[in-house]
């Protein structure tokens, strides 16, 4: 695996460096930015109408600083929160120092993956590793559709597609001026089910072939022979920043999304990234696997 700031390597301790903002503070941050931006107000019109000056304001949306209760209390008077949206952001205020989150289901489906979404539009590289799926931002919609429809077959046509056109409209993200680095590394099983019809296989191989052609895309496959290894548990993805914030993983699980921010947790997956890569194909012999498969449909 190509030298990237560390992958597999050692994580600075905190003492010499900022304490970074954990997942609960970076969410409370954007909701808020969200809040102030719905009710149509300027950071100047909010320190009119709460007394909280602009750079505190600056501070706080971009997740520099926790606010105070009191001052979490104006924000929310000012931008006409209440119920249970208000209670739901008085808990992330108190537990915002905490590391470590399972954001449940209960969410609404278009709300579920705002947290991760804020996060990986932040990232300046993702690590994806999936065992039974093409990763996220590199499905077609077609084969999005059909991974949803499949994994949530009680959802309504209009949840189907919100999470649809969540999914197309994170994929942005490799398309942006300075885009997203995205490594990807996929056991050979993802390629084998056939998600959708053989035609939606064929284009999503396809699809697939023709991203791992990017600079700022890589594609490995770990292949059937390679037998057992540490990916088998279950898929993850690591998002690193530029901004000197330790990384954060984030797992996709049946209970929820799981983020995990300690150190230790970190080095772990880090490790495991290096080893995935150093057992998966090239990426020019992937690309070759993934073309001969897609011949064999």
């Amino acid at each position: 695996m190509r030298d990237e700031q560390g992958i597999g390597g050692s994580v600075p301790r905190l003492s010499n460096r900022r304490q970074p903002p954990t997942v609960r503070l970076r969410r409370l941050a954007a909701e808020l930015r969200r809040l102030r931006q719905q009710a149509g107000l300027s950071q100047d019109d909010v320190a009119e109408k709460t007394n909280v000056n602009s750079v505190t304001l600056y501070r706080i949306e971009t997740a520099k600083t926790k606010p105070q209760l009191r001052t979490l209390i104006a924000l929310l008077d000012a931008y006409g929160v209440t119920g249970t949206e208000r209670a739901d952001l008085v808990a992330l205020q108190k537990e915002a120092k905490q590391r470590g989150w399972l954001h449940g289901l209960e969410a609404d489906l278009p709300d579920k993956y705002s947290t991760y979404i804020g996060l990986e539009a932040e990232a300046r590289k993702a690590i994806n590793y999936e065992s039974l799926f093409i990763p996220g931002l590199l499905q077609t919609e077609d084969y999005a559709r059909a991974v949803v429809r499949g994994v949530l077959p009680t959802a309504t046509e209009a949840e189907v597609e919100s999470f649809v056109t969540a999914r197309m409209q994170r994929q942005g993200l490799l398309e942006n001026e300075t885009p997203l680095r995205l490594w990807a590394i996929i056991d050979q099983a993802a390629l084998c089910r056939k998600v959708g019809s053989q035609a939606v296989m064929r284009d999503q191989l396809a699809h697939l072939i023709q991203q791992a052609q990017r600079p700022h895309v890589t594609v490995q496959v770990i292949p059937f022979t390679a037998g057992a290894h540490p990916g088998m548990p279950g898929s993850f993805i690591v998002l690193k920043f530029d901004t000197g914030d330790l990384d954060v993983i984030h797992i996709d699980s049946m209970a929820g999304d799981l983020f995990l921010e300690k150190e230790t947790d970190i080095q772990r997956y880090n490790q495991i990234c290096e080893h995935l890569c150093a057992i998966a194909l090239s990426p020019a012999d992937t690309v070759a696997l993934i073309a001969s498969m897609r011949e064999d449909r």
